[in-house]
């Protein structure tokens, strides 16, 4: 659950940060890019230290990325547009593209209990899934939680950029 709503949350609030801010579609896209290879060194850290290649799941942040700078062109760098449609299909895809990608690995949570390392303190130790990936999961839970947040997370981006503007205008020299 925290997974679904954690890659929601930074994938609406950064991007419409970025898009606002710089004024060009595309900018999103770019964002979601460089968080995925950033995911992805994190990932190759952990498979060096021993860990399985499934360990670490990759959130699928560039298809979700890509439909908000879509809306940013498509309504002429509207951003009331950008919040309401872009925050939505934010929120609806990007959970769908993680369930998807989780379904093409092995269960994070079985790899983590088959993984436990004994250097690990007692409190980080994974606890056994009682059930498999989707019934009654957090995965789900997480995943609605974050389509209904994601336009609230899109507009706090905006808002954002309007707070960097007044901040740059404040400290501004020329003035």
């Amino acid at each position: 659950m925290v997974f679904s709503i954690s890659q929601t949350l930074m994938l609406g609030v950064g991007a419409a940060y970025y898009l606002t801010f710089t004024g060009v579609p595309g900018t999103a896209t770019y964002y979601a890019l460089i968080m995925t290879v950033y995911t992805w060194v994190a990932k190759g850290a952990w498979f060096g230290l021993g860990y399985p290649y499934d360990f670490i799941v990759t959130p699928v942040w560039i298809p979700s990325a890509m439909l908000m700078d879509l809306v940013y062109w498509a309504t002429k760098k509207n951003k009331h547009s950008l919040i309401l449609m872009g925050g939505v299909l934010v929120g609806l895809s990007l959970p769908l593209f993680n369930m998807v990608n989780l379904l093409l690995i092995a269960d994070p949570l079985e790899t983590a209990f088959k993984y436990p390392r004994p250097t690990l303190p007692p409190y980080m130790t994974p606890i056994e899934p009682q059930v498999g990936k989707f019934y009654n999961s957090p995965v789900a839970l997480g995943a609605g939680a974050g389509a209904v947040l994601s336009v609230t997370m899109t507009a706090l981006g905006c808002k954002l950029t309007t707070w960097t503007y007044r901040w740059m205008a404040a400290w501004s020299k020329w003035d």
